[in-house]
Order: structure tokens, then C-alpha cells, then sequence
């Protein structure tokens, strides 16, 4: 591995990792961004939803496609229907969803690491592409499996993700980075560690305590793309200007808002951008009259009109409030 900074990845999330926001964060600065995580069963029976959630496009490079699945003969299927297209695949054992769950997929393996291995393997024999794998520390109902489990695949995968908590903790709590430091002290492959990194204060924080080859952001991405080019910038890893004035967060924000609107009309258009209802409130969670303006959002159809009225609102917030008399 060379010197440079460690690398920023954008982290697979339900609802949030479209393609558009995908494109959106490299531009805001994420190294690597992954899909949504996509059901195995969804694809290999050419569920049209489902093959929309690993389309990807020539900006995106690599692209890395997730996979989920309780059945073994499904994943391996599934990597064979990607692999022309993906640059890596990488296999979910973190969701801690109760509807995968309870279909004995995504995090709820981890309670059975002969299994997971048994699935890592059957898709490395017929991997054209490298492997790797996203985990949390465990279930949370009996001893943590993660390090057993990275330890085991070590040596067919190019990389693991550890999410610092178990299932049963779901995004409650700390993450614990102590727990993913003993998975990079173990393995020999790069550790990305994903958990509580909001800034660049958190994300010099986890580096220290987790030695990690690099850092998974989720839910401090979300409706602020901008994380990444924010850590770049005060840790100073990167000097490349934003396309936007750097020094006045509103003015960051709504740039990323209309930038994510073009992508999506290029991307989408005439489709319905099914997430789009849940990054308009993202992007005004927090702000002054947010309250009231996502009663608005959820009552307006319209795409078009519903991505307007989130700009005029950003627009009305970057404004210099005029002087009193």
C-alpha cells in the first residue's frame, strides 16, 4: 500500500446509495462508494427493482456492487451475473434489519462463522473479481465473531469493512473501535473501520485508535456529502478546491441539493427517483422551519416540484438577511 492518505469510502446504505448520490459524493470528495445493498434472491430472478440498484456509470470507478443473501447457490449465482460489470463485489454480514434477519441473511450470520466462510468461499471459486466483505463485530447475543471470521477469509478476500457494533446494538450506543483495532492487529489484509466518524476530529480519532487502512462513513454522510471534502480539507490530506465556496456551509449544501437534482434528472429521467423524498428531508433536517418544511415534502407528488421547493428553501437560508433600519 503507498502513503497517501487513507482512503474515504461512502457507505453502503438502503435508501440513501443510489447511483446519483454515489456520483454526488465522489465529487464531494468519497474515494470508493458501494451500492445499496441488493438481495441475491432480487437478482438472480431478474427483479427489475433490483437490477436498478447495481446500475452504475463510467464516473464511478471502481464500481462496487453489495450483495446480501441467506442461500448459498444464490450468492454464488450472484456473482457471476456481476462480475462483468462490477470491479469488486463485496458481501453484506452487517445489515442488522430485522426483515433480512430473519431470513438468516446480512448480520444474523455472524452467529454461524463456519457459514459465512462456506459462502465467502463458494463465491471466491467462481470470482472473477476480487471479494471482499463488510461485518459487524457480532450478533450481540454470544461471543463477537468478527475477528474469527476476518482471520478465516484473510486469505481469499481483498479487504473487510467492521462496522464497531453488533446487531443487537443496531445504531445505538459507541462503536467499538478497540474490537476492529484487534481485527487489524490480526489480519494481514486492509481493515476499513465504519462507525461514529462525523468529522475530521472523529475520523483522526478512529485512524489512532483502530490503526485502520482507511474509513467507512454512513450515517454522517447523510444529507451532508460534504463530510468528505471537509476531512480532506482540515486534515490536510487534500488541497483541491470544492466546486462550491468552500467557506459557508449553506451555500455547500445547497449546490450539493441542485448538483444531486442533475444527476438525477440525467440519471432517472422519466423514471421516479425513489429516494429522492428521503434526501430532500435529509438535506433540511436540522435547519431553521425544517420542521414545517418536511410536512410540505411528504404532501407535494411531484418530483420536479418537490426538488424546487427544497432548492428555494437552501436558497432562502444562503441569502444575507437584510439589515434592520
Amino acid at each position: 500500500m503507498d502513503n497517501g492518505p487513507p482512503p474515504l469510502f461512502l457507505a453502503p446504505m438502503a435508501g440513501v446509495t443510489d447511483l446519483a448520490y454515489r456520483l454526488l459524493a465522489r465529487e464531494c470528495g468519497a474515494d470508493v462508494t458501494v451500492t445499496e445493498f441488493t438481495a441475491a434472491s432480487g437478482l438472480t430472478r431478474r427483479n427489475a427493482h433490483s437490477w436498478l440498484k447495481v446500475e452504475s456509470d463510467p464516473r464511478e470507478s471502481p464500481f462496487i456492487p453489495q450483495i446480501f443473501g441467506g442461500d448459498i447457490d444464490e450468492m454464488v449465482a450472484t456473482v457471476m451475473l456481476l462480475q462483468d460489470r462490477a470491479d469488486v463485489i463485496d458481501i453484506n454480514f452487517g445489515c442488522p434489519a430485522p426483515k433480512v434477519c430473519r431470513n438468516d441473511a446480512g448480520a444474523a450470520l455472524l452467529r454461524d462463522p463456519d457459514r459465512v466462510v462456506a459462502m465467502v468461499q463458494a463465491c471466491l471459486e467462481v470470482a472473477e473479481v476480487p471479494i471482499t466483505v463488510k461485518v459487524r463485530l457480532g450478533t450481540g447475543g454470544g461471543p463477537n465473531t468478527a475477528l474469527e471470521v476476518a482471520k478465516r477469509l484473510e486469505a481469499g478476500i481483498k479487504r473487510i469493512c467492521v462496522h464497531g457494533r453488533t446487531l443487537r446494538q443496531r445504531y445505538s450506543g459507541t462503536a467499538d473501535w478497540q474490537q476492529i483495532r484487534e481485527i487489524v492487529e490480526a489480519v494481514d489484509i486492509p481493515v476499513i473501520a465504519n462507525g461514529d466518524v462525523v468529522d475530521a476530529a472523529t475520523a483522526t480519532a478512529c485512524l489512532e485508535a483502530t490503526g485502520a487502512a482507511g474509513l467507512m462513513i454512513g450515517r454522517g454522510a447523510i444529507g451532508r456529502p460534504t463530510i468528505f471534502h471537509e476531512i480532506k480539507r482540515d486534515l490536510g490530506w487534500s488541497s483541491t478546491p470544492p466546486p462550491w465556496d468552500d467557506d459557508d456551509a449553506a451555500v455547500a449544501r445547497l449546490w450539493c441539493w441542485n448538483r444531486y437534482m442533475e444527476l438525477s434528472e440525467e440519471l432517472y429521467a422519466p423514471r421516479f427517483n425513489k429516494n429522492l423524498k428521503r434526501h430532500a428531508v435529509s438535506f433540511t433536517k436540522g435547519l431553521p422551519g425544517a420542521s414545517a418544511m418536511r410536512v410540505k415534502l411528504h404532501q407535494e407528488g411531484d418530483q420536479r416540484a418537490l426538488g424546487m421547493m427544497v432548492t428555494h428553501y437552501l436558497e432562502e437560508l444562503v441569502r444575507p438577511n437584510p439589515i434592520a433600519a
